[in-house]
């Protein structure tokens, strides 16, 4: 199978070609349904597993985002669960954010180690409020996400593979400065939009800096903090994210070399992973609706835990 193995020239990454399309799609799968691309736990694979740890690894994860985010964006339009004040909310924030995250990262952070510290206690936090959440001792829920559950579980008695219903869509009320209001399933939901753009800018210097696409701390801030229902925000986040690399790819394309090292994303490796992430994204959307939230939470929680801890463990090691 030695043909199969090939050498991406930029990066320096020899393995089977099979391997990265396989893995994004795994990952992508289930990430896709909690509204996070799935960059944030390729990021790791390329380090540890593909070796690949140059300041261009966080552009190829940008180049992943973009080929494999739009399969799952599509499904979440269709289907009428895209909360679009939330997604131009999360670009607003997000665009100014990862432009200074690139230069973070090539200018000052060639050696991600203190960087990665700083995300992984960011990620802690809200792993471990989510984790909280479910084992009944954070706040207790508004009404209308406990309501949203109980009609879902409901749904689910009745028809066992009934999920979300086909009527049940994103319509906004109310939109000012200081508070979005939208309804979803017959429940009311509302955010400030200061707030989650102030979030998103800091995301975005995040997502700019390690190719994360910010998906993964925007989701559970929305969901355990905000209290929104992932079957809204899921949309607005992955095409937040996608948006967020579309500019992190560009950057990271400028001719720049600092210290001897490129900045330079590995194009065919991130399109090669992005192949796979497309499939995974599109199966995970269309699949959303027949989870169950508290499972999506969970699946959430424990990923965002399982990577915090590696990133706190790496500064010490």
């Amino acid at each position: 199978m030695d043909f199969l193995n090939i050498l991406f020239p930029v990066s320096g990454v020899k393995t089977n070609i099979l391997l990265p399309p396989l893995i994004a799609m795994f990952i992508s799968f289930f990430t896709s349904m909690a509204g996070i691309s799935g960059a944030f736990l390729i990021l790791p694979f390329q380090m540890s597993v593909l070796n690949y740890t140059a300041p261009s690894v966080s552009g190829t994860n940008h180049v992943f985002n973009i080929f494999a985010i739009p399969s799952g964006v599509y499904r979440y339009i269709k289907e009428g669960r895209m909360a679009w004040p939330l997604t131009w909310v999360i670009i607003a924030g997000t665009l100014p954010g990862v432009f200074l995250g690139f230069h973070v990262r090539v200018l000052y952070l060639p050696d991600p180690k203190a960087f990665k510290f700083f995300v992984g206690c960011v990620l802690l936090y809200i792993g471990s409020r989510l984790i909280k959440e479910l084992a009944g001792k954070g706040k207790i829920k508004p009404s209308a996400a406990n309501a949203l559950e109980e009609k879902f579980k409901h749904q689910q008695s009745s028809r066992l593979t009934a999920g979300i219903p086909s009527h049940a869509v994103v319509k906004i009320k109310h939109v000012a400065l200081k508070k979005i209001e939208y309804e979803f399933w017959g429940e009311i939901f509302s955010f400030n939009p200061i707030v989650v753009f102030i979030l998103s800018f800091v995301v975005g210097i995040i997502g700019g800096a390690y190719g994360i696409g910010g998906g993964a701390i925007i989701a559970p801030f929305c969901i355990s903090l905000l209290h929104l229902p992932a079957y809204t925000i899921a949309g607005a986040t992955l095409m937040g994210t996608f948006i967020t690399s579309i500019a992190g790819a560009l950057f990271y394309s400028i001719p720049l070399t600092v210290n001897n090292i490129s900045s330079m994303p590995d194009w065919p490796l991130g399109i090669l992973f992005g192949v796979g992430g497309f499939a995974g994204m599109y199966i995970g959307a269309r699949l959303q609706k027949f989870v169950p939230q508290q499972l999506i939470k969970i699946i959430l929680g424990l990923i965002i835990i399982f990577l915090s801890i590696r990133y706190l463990l790496q500064f010490f090691v």
